[in-house]
């Protein structure tokens, strides 16, 4: 009897540590923002894949891409610190790529850990993802500028901006959304950003255990935030850095509808 009710509390205690650890981190939901922004245009943001440490297979992510057809994918960021999970990386890029639609990507603070980025680099636009580091690039009716990682100290805020014309719209993809702080005098229409998690570990006082920058610590660290210095969306992401585990925060892709 005893063992019998042992068994049943450790199963138990397990079921519980799954559903509440893990299964948010194989649980994907697509946020959807709509904004009025004249563009009329769908973009799908994938960010912080971390896959080294991702439970959300390929197969969730293109259910999504095929469901909704964006008009671009963008990836702001944290692809995998690990050159070993280069081949894992592949399964997500080439997945990406058979979608057809046309992709551009930042690097995130985990990218610049790689002890070679260039190398990644190369390898991410194998795949036909263009990487935009400190720089703008002219799309169908916007234009989109890619900020290099605000945590890395790779940031060239007026470097990127110096081909943009103030004319088209502008969207800003980044890595760290602490970046927006530092941006009072660039103007931009829309940012998105990730790196955050949506605290990952939803516990409060967080960020004061772990600091991540003034931003987060505000209690601005995810969703749709409209602010004097711009309109900005943090991603909550698709992996996990750390402990490989999500409480009360599941992965996402977010469809931005513009």
């Amino acid at each position: 009897m005893t063992l019998i009710l042992s068994t049943v509390i450790f199963i138990a205690i397990f079921a519980g540590m799954y559903t509440l650890f893990i299964l948010p981190t194989q649980w994907l939901k697509t946020e959807k923002i709509r904004l009025d922004l004249g563009i009329g245009k769908k973009i799908l943001q994938l960010s912080d894949l971390h896959v080294e440490r991702l439970r959300v297979r390929p197969g969730q992510i293109r259910r999504v891409i095929e469901a909704e057809r964006p008009d671009y994918i963008i990836i702001t960021g944290d692809f995998t610190k690990l050159p070993s999970s280069l081949p894992k990386l592949g399964t997500y890029l080439s997945m990406v790529r058979d979608s057809g639609i046309p992709a551009y990507a930042v690097l995130g603070n985990h990218d610049h850990q790689q002890p070679k980025v260039s190398r990644l680099i190369k390898f991410i636009e194998g795949y036909g993802i263009r990487i935009l580091r400190n720089e703008a690039a002219l799309l169908d009716g916007f234009q989109l500028v890619g900020i290099d990682d605000f945590d890395s100290g790779k940031s060239r805020i007026r470097k990127s901006f110096a081909q943009v014309h103030p004319q088209l719209p502008i969207l800003v993809a980044t890595h760290d959304p602490n970046i927006v702080l530092m941006m009072k005098q660039w103007s931009y229409h829309y940012l998105m950003a990730g790196h955050l998690h949506g605290k990952q570990i939803n516990i409060p006082f967080f960020y004061k255990f772990r600091p991540m920058g003034p931003l987060p610590a505000s209690g601005i660290y995810k969703g749709l935030h409209r602010k004097p210095y711009g309109t900005f969306y943090i991603s909550k992401g698709l992996g996990q850095t750390g402990i490989n585990i999500r409480f009360m925060v599941r992965s996402e892709v977010t469809l931005h509808m513009l």
